[in-house]
């Protein structure tokens, strides 16, 4: 496996490949992952009349219930039993299920030695002849990146480092959680030798440990705990942010746990009480029954060997081998999104269909947010923990909503559906794969200076996000992709060859942004009327919203009228096709307008969508943004950093690219009953309109194409 530096540079060779056969009968990964993981390596789920000279080793995953009769086969075939756990970077409890494996490594492995030692931290740590140069500079930014950004390790617990003493320098250890011990950490006999070495180096009051999840009982760590708080020792049975725990403890006394390896990486002063792989190369207070090394290494060394050879990595999305920095990159993301979520008590105003989707975008180590129906039910949730806001669909925002919030201090985040949303109609029932949420405004009411208005207008975009932007712009082309994804991808459409080509896509006429950034057009007939008045000779095609044609939304013309003004009206082609063949589109806030610049087309812009105003567009709405933007600085802000996506395959957090690449799959969208049911109604309500429609106007003003010259100039 090559493992590429963040400029996209090979950062190390590629190890050597065939070092033998595995053979995992057991592991709860599938094959599949195993075989990524594992790229040089062969791995057989059952193997008959194997000698054992033909195995590398026996895989397992640690905590399987099996491990016995697995142990048995690998004695029995004299290789070594390899017993294979999450790594050092692992996703947050609950997110994409129970086997999310983003790294894994040997946690333990006995028998005899074999090619699989490469698994191995302390195995490997004791051979010599892999530290390259390369590899060890490669150390040492990972590991500097680690510890800066606080990525690794067992707690997500950001928000919960008040539950530590207030005074630093004191002594740290973690006992365990969920009342059992931290995994290869401390057994009763060494945790009771660590407490007691504590307390003869230190004031009682001067020592901290931390067990989360422990509930209390009648067992010995219970006891243990019990004496040590009746002792002056502060006892933590709560989650704490473990980083912030080491970054404040003058000295973590460790047993081989994750802890004690974190704190190493921290440079913070670490006691042994137990052999580990990090243990006894010099870098550790080593207690005496703690076995030395036969040699010394740095501490870049240990974590190259653990970290970099003896760990392997996977892209949790495409389930293919990774390199460690790919896999931080994703973890950074997540750890932003998990520590915004966590304020987010209570959702308001969330219909019903929407709910699981929703609770998987908010997800976070505080739990999953409330789902409420009233504006007091949601104020009186929220302020059961200070500092919780509610999350409310801006579009079914209750009536003074805004100003109840203020008056209780609880903060608002309106969330909308993103600007690449899935394959289907959010009023099909289609849940979205992504949203936006803001905590200002929303994007399309100008009279507020939203979340995206303020990121595109302050952000400094680097280099690698223009590049990641341009990447992106050019995918989204080259896939055809729009906000909904429908119609054919042909456009049949009869264009002359002599005039303009101009293309006014329809909107839902009671949407807040029409209502909000329509600056004085009325709707669909309004704006046709003026793109007409303003290019008498072009050739105007409309094409109405998909939500209007589908039945369930405000804003539908009769074609009789449209075509007053419009020279065709285009049906049942996805609106990428339409876009590749004009030369102009005009509309008042469509998000069509962004897709469109997309694709370097003249844009002319009749109201205050959050596109216009930055110099790409033609504006004849007064927009004063106060700053130029590129077109890759735009799509930088508007859908790599403002929206939130989520992969409808793993139901983790991901970025634009990966839903880009499962729109492709229509497996991945077919609709359910739900949906199918919704769309039924749809063409019911569809069909009551134009039985209506050909009794009564549909408006109180319905001007002809006659009218145009006489209706008012945008």
């Amino acid at each position: 496996m090559t493992f590429a530096s963040r400029d996209g540079s090979p950062a190390l060779s590629s190890p050597p490949t065939g070092l033998g056969l595995l053979e995992a009968r057991c592991a709860p990964p599938d094959p599949a992952t195993l075989a990524a993981l594992l790229p040089d390596f062969r791995i057989e789920r059952r193997l008959s009349g194997a000698g054992g000279d033909q195995l590398s080793g026996v895989l397992a995953w640690s905590g399987v219930r099996n491990a016995g009769r697995e142990r048995a086969r690998a004695t029995a075939l004299g290789v070594p039993l390899i017993l294979l756990g999450h790594g050092l970077l692992r996703s947050p409890p609950g997110w994409g299920g129970a086997t999310t494996v983003l790294s894994a490594t040997a946690l333990k492995m006995t028998g005899p030695s074999s090619t699989a030692d490469i698994l191995h931290p302390r195995r490997l740590l004791l051979t010599r002849g892999w530290e390259g140069p390369r590899l060890l500079a490669r150390a040492v930014s990972a590991r500097r990146d680690i510890v800066s950004r606080r990525l690794a390790g067992p707690w997500w617990n950001s928000g919960a480092a008040s539950e530590l003493p207030r005074c630093d320098g004191f002594a740290l250890i973690v006992a365990g959680g969920k009342n059992k011990l931290e995994a290869n950490g401390p057994d009763l006999p060494t945790l009771r030798a660590m407490l007691a070495a504590a307390l003869a180096e230190n004031r009682p009051d001067q020592i901290t440990l931390v067990a989360p999840g422990f509930k209390g009982g009648l067992g010995a760590l219970h006891t243990v705990l019990s004496e040590a708080a009746s002792q002056g020792c502060t006892v933590l049975s709560r989650p704490v942010d473990l980083w912030e725990a080491i970054e404040r403890a003058d000295c973590v006394y460790a047993a081989g746990g994750e802890t004690g390896f974190l704190a190493l990486l921290a440079g913070a002063k670490v006691r042994c009480f137990a052999e580990s792989f990090y243990s006894g190369w010099g870098l550790t207070t080593d207690e005496a029954a703690v076995p030395q090394k036969p040699f010394r290494r740095t501490i870049d060394e240990i974590f190259a060997g653990a970290c970099l050879t003896a760990t392997r990595y996977l892209d949790p999305f495409h389930k293919t081998a990774a390199s460690l920095e790919e896999i931080l990159e994703i973890l950074g993301e997540w750890r932003n999104i998990e520590a915004a979520n966590r304020r987010i008590a209570v959702c308001l105003g969330m219909s019903f269909w929407k709910r699981r989707q929703i609770a998987d975008f908010l997800r976070s180590g505080a739990g999953p947010p409330a789902f409420r129906r009233t504006t007091r039910a949601a104020l009186a949730k929220a302020g059961v923990r200070s500092g919780s806001a509610v999350a409310v669909w801006a579009a079914r925002a209750p009536t003074g909503l805004p100003k109840a919030a203020e008056h209780c201090g609880v903060p608002l985040i309106r969330v909308e559906d993103g600007f690449i949303r899935s394959v289907g109609l959010g009023s099909d029932f289609m849940p979205a794969a992504s949203l936006v949420l803001d905590s200002r405004g929303m994007h399309f009411d100008p009279s507020v200076r939203s979340d995206l208005e303020l990121l595109l207008l302050e952000t400094e975009f680097d280099g690698a996000l223009i590049e990641r932007a341009r990447r992106l712009v050019g995918a989204l082309v080259a896939r055809g992709v729009t906000k909904y994804n429908l119609g054919q991808p042909g456009a049949a459409i009869e264009w002359p060859p002599s005039r303009r080509r101009i293309l006014v896509p329809g909107q839902v006429e009671d949407d807040l942004s029409v209502r909000l950034g329509g600056a004085g057009v009325s709707g669909n007939l309004d704006l046709l009327a003026r793109v007409r008045g303003a290019n008498p000779d072009a050739f105007v095609a409309y094409k109405p919203h998909p939500d209007v044609e589908a039945g369930h939304r405000k804003g539908r013309i009769s074609d009789a009228i449209a075509l007053d003004f419009a020279d065709t009206i285009i049906r049942g082609v996805s609106t990428a096709a339409v876009l590749a063949e004009i030369d102009e589109l005009h509309t008042l806030t469509s998000l069509a307008g962004f897709e469109a610049l997309l694709r370097h087309r003249q844009v002319v812009v009749y109201g205050r969508p959050f596109y216009a105003g930055w110099g790409l567009t033609t504006d004849f709405a007064t927009v004063n943004r106060g700053r130029r933007l590129t077109l890759e600085e735009l799509v930088a802000g508007a859908l790599i950093l403002y929206p939130r996506y989520l992969d409808p395959v793993s139901r983790l957090p991901c970025g634009p690219e990966i839903v880009i690449e499962r729109l492709d799959n229509p497996e991945l969208w077919k609709p359910g009953a739900l949906v199918v049911a919704r769309r039924l109604q749809g063409i019911l309500i569809r069909r009551w309109s134009e039985l209506a429609g050909r009794f009564s106007m549909l408006g109180p003003y319905q001007p002809t194409r006659r009218d145009a010259s006489r209706t008012p100039q945008p």
